[in-house]
C-alpha cells in the first residue's frame, strides 16, 4: 500500500519533464489533494455532528433572547443566569467548530512526511533579501506551506461547483 501511494504521489512530480516546474506543479497538486481530503474530513465530522451543533446554536440563541428580555425587564439575576448559560453554549459551539477545523489539517502532516522522505536533502537557494531573513537556503516546507494556503483559497472559490462539496456548501450555508 505504501509503495502504491508513493508511486502515485511521485507521479505528480513527473508531469512536464522539467524538474523545477514538476516540483512546483507536483507540490501544488499534493497541496490541493491535502485540502480536498481535509475538507472531506470536515464534511464527515460536520454531518455526523450536525444535530448536536444545531442544538448548541439553538441553546445559544435561546439564552441570548432570554438574557436580553431579562435585561429589558430589569431582572439582573435572570439576565446573569441566562447570559452565563448562553456563554457556555457559545464556548461549546466554538470549541466544537475549532475541532472540526483542526480535522482538516491531518492530510498536511501526511503530505509533509511523504515530502520529507523524497525531498529532505533538496535545498532551494534564496535571493537577497530573503537569504538574509531565512538563511541561504530553504527546504520543501518553505514551498509547501504557501502553495497549501493558495490551494485553500482556490478551493473556497471552487467548492460551490464541485459535485460533493456543492451539497456540503448548501448544508453549511443553511446552518448559519
Amino acid at each position: 500500500m505504501a509503495a502504491f501511494a508513493d508511486s502515485l504521489l511521485i507521479s505528480l512530480y513527473r508531469i512536464t519533464g522539467d524538474p523545477i516546474l514538476d516540483y512546483f506543479l507536483g507540490t501544488f497538486l499534493l497541496s490541493f489533494i491535502a485540502v480536498v481530503v481535509g475538507e472531506f474530513t470536515i464534511s464527515l465530522g460536520f454531518k455526523a455532528n450536525k444535530s448536536h451543533l444545531d442544538r448548541l446554536n439553538e441553546d445559544m440563541d435561546k439564552m441570548s433572547r432570554l438574557s436580553m428580555e431579562a435585561q429589558r425587564l430589569g431582572d439582573e439575576a435572570g439576565y446573569k443566569a441566562c447570559n452565563k448559560e448562553g456563554n457556555e453554549a457559545f464556548g461549546r459551539l466554538f470549541f466544537h467548530r475549532f475541532g472540526l477545523a483542526a480535522a482538516s489539517l491531518w492530510p498536511v502532516f501526511l503530505a509533509l512526511a511523504w515530502m520529507q522522505s523524497r525531498f529532505h536533502s533538496i535545498d532551494f537557494p534564496l535571493a537577497w533579501p530573503l537569504s538574509v531573513v531565512f538563511g541561504g537556503t530553504v527546504g520543501y516546507t518553505f514551498t509547501f506551506i504557501p502553495l497549501y494556503i493558495l490551494c485553500r483559497i482556490l478551493f473556497k472559490y471552487l467548492r460551490p461547483w464541485l459535485p460533493y462539496f456543492r451539497g456540503v456548501q448548501k448544508l453549511l450555508d443553511a446552518s448559519k
